[in-house]
């Protein structure tokens, strides 16, 4: 009897100590590098190591599929030794304490930090080792995978739910903790995992900050307009902005102008207008930046579920989600509001309209503004269209003067008040 509990123990102890040889290569498979597995490969195990890597979902299911068979027939023959000893309950708990503490260490926490620690030599060793047994065992992986999707609710994965994006991300989370990932480069690698569950119309800009031009204006007015909006591209419309019939790009409006100087007055933008890009938005974000990629697209046009214009998206958006928001070098965060002299003020264009109009000591009727908040949307609300610099309205005696806009998308940053407005001042946006 005692011959035989200690073949068992000596059972238990090997299949601890190859569950946790299977842990720690687990954990440097996941760890080391492309670079590195290149510099591998000249030597023994190396070749093995770059084939186990290239499908290595496959390989850490079979791991795992043999560590998991190792710990639970441990703890079944420890609980069979216990029993012989002990009267059932007493068994059953020790069983769970040791196995629970045994397993944390051993196959836990101990190989795993070896793992990491020396990522190389259980890289190597590890990869041999599951190469072999997912030729023994991929078939009964499969059937295990396959049973698992099939109870499972939803859509379930083909290869297992094992090695998927939210380990890698926890990994990525791990190496922030450990100071080995700044901050920045943290964020921006979950950016890049976020972008691939991002719609089109989360990032575009809406139709209602959107800067356009009518097909019939001259190559003047668009230059005009494309230099104090600061947009290189703008979307040309026909009949309303739902109509987007083509992108007017600066410098084929410079060139022609430039080359021809009465086509400055004599010749419509639709004349020297570039084919328009479509996309619906509910298109995938990371799906379009490589087609804005692959096809030279630095502008397309979001179409809605109707076929209207929902806005307009630039491959910038799409970076500005992965590196966060690009400013330029005149965002200087200046105050809300601040008299410049009698009779003349500078608001920023996020200010609340009541905050501005108990500043100016006016009344703004609600009507005005209840469905807008600031003093940015209240002259786009007026002016039927998003201003640019140069833009003005009237508001109850005072001159309201968009001045220069801000950041990539070049909102407008803050507007120029003015008393006294010349007799018959009206609302308008000259181009």
């Amino acid at each position: 009897m005692e011959e035989l509990n200690s073949l068992l123990v000596l059972f238990i102890v090997l299949l601890l100590a190859f569950a946790g040889f299977l842990a720690g290569s687990e954990a440097a498979l996941t760890s080391i590098s492309r670079v590195k597995i290149e510099e591998l490969e000249r030597l023994s195990g190396g070749a093995i190591l770059r084939r186990v890597t290239r499908d290595l979902a496959r390989y850490l299911n079979v791991a795992l599929l043999v560590r998991k068979t190792c710990e639970l027939s441990a703890t079944v023959l420890l609980s069979v030794i216990l029993l012989r000893v002990l009267d059932g309950g007493q068994a059953l708990f020790l069983t769970v304490v040791i196995m629970v503490v045994v397993s944390y260490v051993i196959v836990g926490v101990g190989p795993r930090t070896l793992g990491k620690q020396n990522p190389h030599f259980w890289a190597r060793s590890g990869a041999v080792v599951t190469f072999y047994l997912a030729y023994i065992l991929t078939p009964i992986t499969s059937l295990l995978i396959a049973l698992g999707n099939a109870i499972t609710p939803g859509k379930g994965f083909r290869q297992g739910p094992f090695a998927n994006e939210a380990e890698l991300r926890d990994l990525v989370d791990q190496a922030h903790e450990r100071g080995l990932v700044e901050s920045d480069e943290h964020e921006m690698i979950h950016s890049v995992f976020e972008l691939g569950d991002t719609l089109v119309r989360e990032l575009m800009v809406p139709r209602i900050e959107m800067v356009w031009i009518e097909k019939d204006k001259t190559l003047r007015q668009a230059l005009s307009l494309a230099l104090r909006s600061g947009f290189s591209r703008i979307p040309v419309v026909g009949e309303d902005i739902d109509n987007i019939i083509g992108i007017a790009y600066v410098k084929d409006l410079a060139k022609r102008a430039l080359d021809h100087h009465e086509a400055e007055q004599s010749e419509r933008v639709e004349l020297l207008m570039r084919p328009a890009t479509f996309v619906p938005e509910n298109k995938i974000a990371a799906e379009l930046l490589k087609d804005m990629q692959r096809n030279q697209i630095h502008l397309a046009i979001v179409i809605d579920e109707y076929g209207g214009t929902a806005g307009i998206i630039t491959i910038e958006d799409i970076i500005e989600e992965i590196v966060g928001e690009i400013e330029d070098e005149y965002d200087d965060g200046e105050e809300e509001f601040s008299w410049l002299s009698d009779g003349k003020a500078r608001a920023q264009a996020g200010l609340h309209v009541e905050d501005f109009a108990r500043e100016l000591e006016i009344s703004v009727p609600e009507a005005e503004y209840h469905d807008v908040d600031t003093i940015g949307g209240l002259m786009a609300k007026k002016l039927g269209r998003v201003p640019i610099p140069g833009s003005t309205i009237f508001l109850s005696g005072w001159n309201i003067t968009a001045e220069r806009p801000i950041g990539r998308r070049r909102r407008i940053s803050s507007v120029l008040v003015e008393r006294e407005a010349p007799s018959g001042m009206e609302e308008h946006d000259e181009l």
